[in-house]
């Protein structure tokens, strides 16, 4: 995997996304040519378009790492990546268009991207079933060897069967004499010489996956493994980038101090982070103020009640503070008690499923984020009734309020809608994972990766 502003990449991820860019960009030349052979003039030199080359290869990609082109079902599926890729492209070409306006001379004619348009979908689904076959083999992905024949080494073992898996296990080695799981593992008293036996395995990386590690853990051999050059890695710290979360089945707090993560640097990146929410939600606020006022007389006269209604929720350190939503339910939704939303909610109004289904009810809360009580990116807020239930049944979950709660977050880009205890755990798996990774590059990543889950309708609730 490639590391990049502390965010893994799976190798073959990121060799497409190179060539992606490659053929973005020829598609933009190849644009310009037709247009100009068509209309009959010098198509000149390449080094004097390169910035609208460069310009409609990096909108263009912008889009279909928002749209999910780069995502597992993509990747898996040529009809998802088609669907996505048409998608990706046509808002590519929108944002190009736009900057054509207001930058004149820095983008492609508009008659260019048309070709363009059609040339790139072209070599972008070419590329695709070219090395459909060859990305998901064992050539892209690294050579595992689990130290363990247990559960975790199961767990791992399914992992690696998954298709977008980026590695590949090539042997497991059982490190006790209890019954193993995994039942073609190799006892370790069966190999004369471990590192030896890694060599001759050809392995990237070696995964310690025990059971249990009190006295059990083969120090000399890790150490003879790791000095000549093979990573050595703990269950959940592989757990950790392999998935994109903090595996709470097997993590401690030991793990979470000495790990690395909770980056000290961070208060220069909270301060451009503040300095974005402030304009962003400003201008959100003001784009939309027209279809917040329209859908809030439409609430009105739909249903008895207030437009807006405020709810208490938990924010950072603890802190209680107030958001603020277009009402998509009854007013006596909750004369039981506060209660999780569930699928096909009753409570929800003709109206409410509309604006549920399209976010528009969430508009409202970039005033919240305005106030600097949330943030565009972050940890979906919980109500104060759900926290103490949760902290209570959740391990570390108090830690996720250690960050300023968000609009949009990891969890909700990576987890679908969930309202029950068990869901909550899934998601604090990915707001630790969040809290413990934060970058100015993860939020950006995030923020272009909601576009996926409103337009393909993921989660909504």
């Amino acid at each position: 995997m490639i590391r990049l502003f502390k965010l893994y990449i799976p190798n073959a991820v990121f060799l497409l996304a190179l060539l992606d860019f490659v053929l973005l960009i020829a598609s933009g030349e190849l644009g310009w040519m037709v247009r100009a052979h068509q209309i009959g003039i010098d198509n000149g030199i390449v080094a004097d378009r390169w910035v609208p080359l460069l310009i409609f290869a990096g909108l263009v990609q912008t889009a279909m790492i928002s749209v999910g082109v780069y995502g597992s079902d993509a990747l898996r599926s040529m009809r998802y990546a088609t669907a996505r890729l048409l998608v990706a492209i046509s808002l590519g070409i929108i944002a190009l268009s736009v900057v054509y306006f207001m930058l004149p001379g820095r983008t492609l004619w508009r008659s260019n991207l048309f070709y363009a348009m059609f040339i790139a979908m072209a070599l972008l689904v070419f590329i695709r079933i070219l090395l459909g076959g060859l990305l998901g083999t064992a050539v892209f992905r690294r050579r595992v060897l689990v130290l363990g024949a247990g559960e975790r080494a199961e767990r791992l073992r399914q992992l690696g069967e998954r298709l977008e898996a980026g590695f590949v296990i090539v042997g497991f080695v059982g490190m006790s004499d209890s019954a193993p799981v995994i039942k073609e593992a190799i006892n370790r008293t069966a190999i004369h010489n471990l590192t030896r036996y890694v060599e001759n395995l050809g392995v990237s990386e070696v995964v310690l996956a025990l059971e249990e590690r009190r006295n059990a853990l083969p120090l000399k051999d890790l150490l003879r493994i790791k000095t000549t050059g093979v990573h050595v890695n703990d269950f959940s710290t592989f757990m950790e980038r392999e998935t994109g979360r903090v595996d709470l089945d097997t993590v401690n707090p030991s793990w979470l101090i000495f790990s690395d993560g909770f980056s000290s640097g961070r208060m220069i990146s909270s301060a451009f982070k503040r300095i974005f929410d402030i304009c962003a939600s400003l201008v959100l606020l003001l784009l939309t103020a027209p279809v917040i006022a329209l859908f809030a007389i439409i609430v009105k006269l739909d249903s008895r009640g207030p437009a807006f209604f405020r709810q208490t929720r938990v924010g950072l350190y603890g802190q209680n503070f107030s958001l603020i939503k277009l009402r998509s339910m009854r007013t006596d939704a909750e004369k039981a008690g506060a209660q999780w939303a569930a699928k096909d909610d009753p409570r929800v109004t003709r109206v409410g499923k509309l604006i549920r289904k399209l976010r528009i009810d969430e508009l409202p809360q970039a005033w919240t984020v305005l106030k600097g009580e949330m943030s565009f990116v972050g940890p979906r807020p919980e109500r104060p009734e759900f926290v103490s239930d949760l902290e209570d049944k959740l391990p570390y979950y108090a830690e996720r309020h250690m960050v300023k709660p968000g609009i949009t977050g990891w969890a909700q880009i990576n987890y679908p809608y969930g309202a029950s205890i068990e869901d909550s755990r899934h998601k604090l798996e990915y707001d630790l994972y969040y809290a413990k990774n934060y970058s100015p590059f993860l939020d950006l990543l995030i923020l272009l990766q909601t576009l996926r889950v409103v337009l393909w309708n993921e989660g909504a609730r």
